[in-house]
């Protein structure tokens, strides 16, 4: 069983999550602490449930999914992770920050990079990395066939998708990662998705507006 804790960090209201299963082991997904308080309400889950981190995860990094990775490497040694082609989004990030008067630790860079095909194991767990670009172009998911779950990053939502008019961003490669990565999961698939409350992949199919190529473009 995976126990999943979720945060609400910064002015972008970015969901953290932090999954653990029962060795204590953890991971961390999309850091986004972006101050002092943030930072100790994210230890203070990890401590409290007596969790050791062992992993840092980022779906992809823009701007507001990756301000607590220098606190998490500077707390518990761990370098951040994701696919290769968000290095330079990352770094792109950092030079528009202040344009959005949102002050944001520069993160360490990473020692491995994440493709799809790749797996992400700890405990006695293990992850699937999904490529599923076009909210960013290097996105990633990590989905969980065993326990039913998949955490998404930005590109779904409940009721909604990731966008698609950023700098990187693809509609058309959106909407086919969605069809061909996410849609063909089990409707019992809890998505964690990087803002807003969770939602399964079936509540998404019959509901979710987009899911229609017409109202997805329209």
């Amino acid at each position: 069983m995976l126990r999943v804790f979720r945060h609400i960090f910064n002015p972008f209201q970015e969901n953290t999550y932090i999954v653990a299963d029962t060795t204590g082991e953890c991971i961390i997904i999309d850091a986004g602490c972006s101050n002092s308080r943030e930072c100790s309400e994210l230890s203070k889950t990890i401590t409290g449930n007596a969790l050791k981190p062992v992993r840092l995860l980022n779906t992809h990094c823009h701007i507001d999914h990756f301000p607590g990775n220098k606190y998490v490497h500077d707390t518990y040694g761990l370098l951040p992770e994701f696919h290769p082609i968000e290095l330079e989004v990352m770094r792109h990030a950092l030079v528009y920050r202040d344009f959005f008067g949102f002050h944001c630790e520069a993160s360490p860079e990473p020692k491995n990079f994440l493709n799809e095909g790749d797996v992400v194991t700890f405990g006695n767990t293990t992850l699937q990395v999904l490529f599923t670009p076009g909210h960013s172009p290097g996105s990633l998911s990590f989905y969980s066939a065993e326990h039913r779950m998949v955490f998404s990053g930005d590109v779904l939502f409940l009721g909604s998708v990731g966008r698609f008019d950023l700098p990187g961003a693809d509609g058309e490669t959106l909407y086919s990662t969605i069809q061909e990565k996410l849609m063909t999961l089990p409707d019992d698939t809890t998505v964690y998705s990087g803002h807003g409350p969770e939602t399964t992949i079936g509540h998404e199919r019959r509901t979710n507006p987009f899911m229609n190529r017409a109202y997805f473009f329209g």
